[in-house]
């Protein structure tokens, strides 16, 4: 199961405070240890994360609860991160870092610039999600995607050293709570039941450079992080395979889009997958395939719905597809998932 350090809920145990609840009693019933309340470098079940936000937002009635205890947080809890992030030369370059730096934190946490789901010229997205889907029968972590989001929004405003040119927020849900919450936190219109969790941003955000950098401390820390995370892909498909899944049914899957993420050239991203023995799109079918899977079994959106959320241009491509991964047609897998055998 994915882990997080408890640094990621730095400001829980004050902001429950100060609403008159008990963290501990709310620890102890989400199975978090108690002790991550206070320390910083705890690893815990990012279930037990999600779900102590969830109980304390219901006990408290208190359904922002997830941007108040980010409005708490700085960058003091990514430490070494935070280092890599403020010294980079770029605004670009720090979403860079903390996009591949990110899962020391948080293992299922993804970050990454996609293009602006509305298309709208100069604008794009920064993607806040998941890497993974969640399991069957858990349900979203509202509280803890507010939270993440809130604390991004901070961030990039102190790198910005002031408001950044903030467009849009996107939520992929409704929220318990009154939409004037958010606003009021973010400072720009809320959008929500939307395919991801998006701050959409100017296009220039990206180049803006940041003052007062140090280049050494940025190496070490990146030495650092480094070393603490052997287990970060050295291949490149692995982080094609998320940035396309991450983009689903937001943009389409061009590589183009997906080089610019990696700041690669189109052709130098297409001849590092050859040969790892893969394809850019290899690797779009795949996400495609298991992502069709999983709406067609698990959900009742109409089939429109799913070429849409798959990248497709209309049903009738989607129908294609079923029958070139499956031999069949998307009713009959939604029917009988029995006939999903990839």
């Amino acid at each position: 199961m994915p882990v997080v350090r408890s640094a990621g809920l730095r400001g829980l145990r004050a902001t429950i405070a100060e609403l008159g609840g008990n963290a501990e009693k709310y620890a102890l019933l989400a199975g978090l240890p108690i002790e991550a309340l206070d320390g910083d470098d705890l690893l815990v079940e990012g279930e037990a994360a999600a779900t102590v936000l969830e109980i304390a937002a219901h006990e408290l009635d208190c359904p922002d609860l997830g941007l108040r205890v980010a409005a708490r947080q700085d960058f003091g809890m990514l430490g070494p991160l935070a280092l890599a992030i403020q010294n980079s030369p770029t605004i670009g370059d720090a979403l860079e870092c903390t996009s591949r730096y990110l899962f020391v934190h948080a293992e299922a946490l993804s970050l990454s610039l996609v293009d602006d789901p509305y298309g709208t010229r100069g604008i794009v997205a920064v993607h806040y999600g998941v890497t993974e889907p969640l399991p069957d029968g858990l349900p979203f972590p509202i509280q803890a995607t507010d939270m993440g989001l809130g604390f991004l929004h901070r961030a990039i405003g102190f790198l910005a050293n002031g408001p950044y040119g903030l467009r849009t927020v996107e939520l992929p849900y409704r929220p318990p709570g009154p939409i004037a919450a958010y606003e009021s936190f973010f400072g720009v219109p809320v959008r929500v039941g939307r395919p991801a969790a998006l701050l959409r941003v100017p296009l220039s955000l990206a180049s803006q450079p940041l003052t007062d950098i140090d280049t050494n401390v940025r190496q070490l820390a990146l030495a650092f992080l480094a070393e603490r995370a052997p287990e970060a892909p050295n291949s490149l498909a692995p982080r094609v395979h998320s940035a396309v899944q991450q983009s689903l049914g937001t943009t389409p899957p061009e590589i183009a889009s997906v080089a610019r993420l990696l700041a690669l050239h189109p052709r130098t991203l297409q001849r590092r997958l050859a040969a790892e023995g893969t394809s850019f799109a290899a690797i779009v079918d795949d996400v495609r395939r298991n992502a069709a899977s999983r709406y067609l079994t698990t959900t009742d959106m109409p089939m429109s719905q799913v070429a849409g959320l798959l990248g497709l241009s209309e049903q009738s491509a989607l129908t294609r597809c079923c029958r070139r991964w499956w031999n069949t047609t998307p009713s009959a897998v939604r029917h009988d998932p029995t006939l999903v055998t990839g």
